[in-house]
């Protein structure tokens, strides 16, 4: 069979696992391929153009003990540092970063084109190369009197096939595919396939895996919609400044040197929660329509966004993913309506903090970003 490329680890995905993944193979002086759909698209950060946070700023910090990249990149283009948790005890601190949107995926790109051994290709894998084997014979050592066991046939998977006709050669492959095998968006009532908004499924590979017998499940996750920054009232809103010392997330990270962007409170109104609840049973994530696995983030979305039925105000949270960006993205129950301009140009209204209303809030957030 020939190949037209051989790697010793083939890296399936340039989201941050497959970034992390490529990177720790060269660096143990494997030739390594990192395979994406668009090389200016390596690391993208989808709609929260945050690292770390509560539960997950302790593994990002674990990823950099063991190497990773990550957080020395998030360190280099984070525009907001804020240590979470302070009013508790230490173990439970989290550190967290909002991140220039597209220096991100700049610097991490700059990171994976100077490690030695790492070649990036931009392509789409449509299939596996299987090996198909003899079924290994029976052990010795098994006991006689016991039920035999079944006979599956023994698969090795030798490289990729590209759509373009290439194969590629690994003696590893890993696949690190995200939200793009089978993906499909829903906007409202409205549903169709694709990786990110905009970007195309990777179709053909998760047909070919679930070809070979793989059991797939989805994901849920949610992404908001973006606001202009230039169109909102930011005198309505309260300041929210980041750590006057901010905490790097890379033990390697001597000082975080860029300047600093403040964040913005505000609170809904109770038009905004009239709106949504008329407009919630429209939503994929109660009509049915979206019948995936939840995300680890998405229970208390859930949940949240049945509080907002009372008429507790909600605060909203603007935060910035750009000094270049005059766009901003609403995150947390606005994504729940419908897509519609009725709906939407009328829930992105704040009103001042009320300094005598001690109601139970949630938290909801916006972010600056294109």
């Amino acid at each position: 069979m020939a190949f037209t490329e051989q790697y010793d680890v083939v890296v399936v995905g340039a989201g941050h696992a497959g970034c992390e993944a490529a990177m720790a193979a060269a660096r143990m002086g494997l030739k390594t391929a990192l395979i994406t759909m668009n090389l200016d698209l390596i690391a993208q950060m989808s709609c929260n153009p945050a690292i770390g946070g509560v539960a997950k700023g302790h593994l990002v910090r674990e990823v950099d003990a063991l190497g990773g990249i990550m957080g020395e990149v998030a360190d280099a283009v984070g525009i907001q540092f804020r240590l979470l948790n302070t009013s508790r005890g230490p173990a439970v601190w989290s550190p967290r970063a909002q991140c220039d949107k597209q220096l991100y995926r700049v610097k991490m790109r700059e990171v994976l084109e100077s490690q030695a051994g790492l070649h990036i290709r931009q392509a789409e894998v449509v299939d596996l190369v299987i090996e198909e084997a003899a079924p290994e014979p029976a052990s010795a050592f098994e006991d006689s009197d016991a039920l035999p066991r079944p006979v599956r046939p023994r698969r090795r998977v030798l490289g990729l096939k590209l759509r373009d006709g290439r194969r590629l050669l690994a003696g590893a492959t890993i696949i690190t595919t995200g939200t793009f095998l089978n993906g499909l968006i829903h906007c409202g009532e409205e549903r169709y396939p694709a990786g990110r908004s905009g970007e195309p499924a990777s179709v053909l590979l998760g047909e070919a895996l679930r070809a070979l017998g793989l059991r797939t499940c989805r994901l849920k996750t949610g992404t908001p919609p973006r606001l202009d920054g230039r169109t909102i009232r930011w005198d309505a809103f309260e300041e929210q400044a980041g750590d006057l010392d901010p905490t790097p997330f890379s033990f390697r990270t001597k000082k975080i040197v860029q300047p600093q962007v403040s964040c913005h409170i505000a609170f809904t109104t109770p038009e905004t929660l009239r709106l949504i609840r008329e407009n919630v049973h429209r939503s994929a994530m109660y009509s049915g329509a979206d019948r995936g696995g939840w995300a680890a983030l998405l229970p208390i979305h859930r949940r949240q966004s049945r509080q907002v039925s009372r008429q507790d105000p909600a605060p909203i949270l603007p935060r910035a993913r750009g000094p270049q960006h005059p766009r901003g993205l609403r995150q947390r129950h606005v994504h729940l309506a419908a897509h519609g301009g009725a709906v939407a140009d009328r829930t992105f209204h704040p009103r001042p903090r009320s300094g005598g209303d001690a109601a139970p809030r949630l938290r909801h957030r916006v972010r600056l970003g294109g």
